[in-house]
């Protein structure tokens, strides 16, 4: 991969898995998020935007496991995380409340949640549907927009087949892994997609070594879209 290079949107194949083969791989991801960087990240956005003691509600859109979902609930007691995702098998391990929806058609009225958040989510979507995804989450979400996903680099995409055998990663996780970071963002990337969808107060961080990134905002003026 260049580093040069723009995003290219691959075809990848964990939702296509069976149930018992995506858990493997779901297995993988969560290794991922703990040991390289996805915890951390969100653990960092969480601390810039509210109090130690504070209660919020958060929508976690794409959860999958819902790992993410319980960063959140062991680091605020005052949390109340539900989880979404739209295969019922990936949301098996997530703990509730779990809701099997589209994230385009999210089923909830506006500001409904505090927080609207996703993790290595967006990557998968042309830039058009992203701007649209964005447009769903300021709509439902009544403080802030969290967007946790990968940066688009080099020594990111060939880390995951250079590490093969140390960590026996799971074919389809070698397989998706590379294809998402092509498909991932540089940090001005990410910051005009939330801007296209009218997002405000657009923070981005880049979380080195963990090549990842953190997008904050706050949703749109209500009435504007």
């Amino acid at each position: 991969m260049k580093a040069t290079q723009g995003r290219i949107i691959r075809h990848e194949l964990l939702d296509e898995q069976p149930p018992g083969v995506a858990a493997q791989s779901l297995r993988d991801l969560i290794r991922i998020n703990k040991f390289l960087g996805g915890h951390e990240t969100l653990r960092k956005a969480l601390n810039r935007l509210l109090a130690p003691d504070e209660r919020f509600t958060m929508l976690d859109v794409g959860a999958a496991s819902g790992d993410m979902g319980e960063v959140v609930r062991r680091q605020y007691s005052g949390a109340g995380v539900t989880s979404l995702d739209y295969k019922p098998h990936h949301l098996k391990a997530a703990a509730p409340p779990r809701v099997v929806a589209d994230a385009f058609q999210l089923p909830f009225a506006a500001e409904s949640f505090d927080i609207v958040h996703c993790s290595l989510f967006l990557h998968h979507f042309e830039d058009s549907a992203i701007v649209e995804l964005l447009r769903c989450f300021g709509r439902v979400a009544r403080r802030h927009v969290i967007v946790c996903d990968l940066e688009r680099h080099p020594l990111a995409y060939y880390f995951l087949p250079a590490t093969r055998w140390l960590f026996r990663w799971h074919p389809i996780t070698l397989h998706d892994g590379p294809i998402s970071v092509a498909a991932a963002f540089k940090a001005s990337e990410l910051r005009d997609l939330a801007a296209a969808a009218g997002l405000r107060d657009i923070h981005v961080t880049v979380h080195r070594p963990a090549f990842r990134l953190c997008l904050t905002a706050s949703p749109p003026m209500r009435g504007v879209l």
